[in-house]
């Protein structure tokens, strides 16, 4: 049921992503939301589109991996896109049904903002896809490391994050072999109105609930054999340095800023019919 969730996953395999360092990963991400959320127009977001796919190629990750990451927000996805349809106004008319009115406008935003949405997702599923948690975590900590002169706790923010990303498969896994179990019992979870969905799922969520408490109660205890105590006094295994892979990333995420912001103001002189066609309420 929840097999093709793919966020919080690591797909092992030597490429030009894997080894770049987390840090400029990391950073490259939110440069990369920035841009998203930048693009004005569909030249804008092309450019984004092709970086995605560049790093995809790159990353060796398959194509299948990063678009299953979607399924995980489809719901949310159409859902908002329905309202942005029929709610969002504008000047050209093109159907209307009551108080619902479809403008060319709203179908021009909505396909817009899926597209947006779409390529967000694939990005930050790309991270996750080509980052251990471990790299995660000290890719993090390193972040926010000027955080500490004002004793602000990085290392555990960064460990409780990290947690939180392996466990979300590990939950996963969890929920299906519950919902294996309930089912081999006669529990029906497919069929029915929403309420009787709805109801069928709390025989899933408070056995998980107890799972996961079990399993962070373990964990604890682990570290604590372990003498875990925080960042007091704690070395690197493995330190992060900087290579020439990520100055080549470095330089690809600032042209992809530089182009989004050159295409929203010059896109309307490049390409003066087609940008009056597109051309976003």
């Amino acid at each position: 049921m929840l097999n093709d969730v793919t966020f919080g996953q690591y797909y092992p395999v030597k490429s030009f992503v894997h080894k770049s360092d987390p840090r400029i990963k990391l950073l490259a991400l939110i440069a990369y939301i920035v841009a998203l959320f930048l693009a004005k127009n569909f030249y804008s977001l092309a450019i984004c589109f092709v970086v995605v796919s560049i790093a995809i190629i790159f990353s060796r990750v398959p194509l299948g991996s990063v678009l299953r990451s979607i399924k995980a927000i489809i719901v949310l996805l159409i859902f908002t896109a329905i309202l942005n349809l029929f709610f969002h106004g504008g000047e050209h008319l093109l159907a209307s049904w009551g108080i619902i009115k479809i403008y060319r406008e709203a179908i021009i935003f909505t396909v817009f903002f899926v597209f947006r949405l779409f390529f967000l997702v694939m990005g930050s599923a790309l991270l996750t896809l080509t980052t251990t948690p471990v790299e995660l975590t000290d890719g993090i900590e390193s972040l926010l490391t000027p955080l500490k002169w004002i004793r602000f706790p990085v290392h555990e923010l960064a460990l409780i994050m990290s947690i939180a990303l392996r466990f979300i498969p590990t939950l996963i896994d969890e929920t299906n072999r519950i919902i294996s179990a309930q089912k081999a019992r006669g529990a029906d979870f497919e069929s029915g109105n929403i309420f009787k969905r709805i109801k069928a799922i709390v025989p899933v969520l408070i056995p998980l609930l107890i799972s996961a408490f079990r399993r962070a109660e373990e964990l604890g205890d682990a570290m604590d054999a372990r003498c875990y105590s925080g960042s007091k006094n704690r070395t690197k295994y493995k330190k992060l340095k900087l290579s020439w892979r990520d100055l080549i990333i470095t330089l690809l995420f600032a042209s992809l800023i530089t182009g989004v912001v050159l295409l929203n103001i010059y896109a309307d002189r490049i390409f003066p019919e087609i940008y009056e066609f597109i051309r976003l309420s």
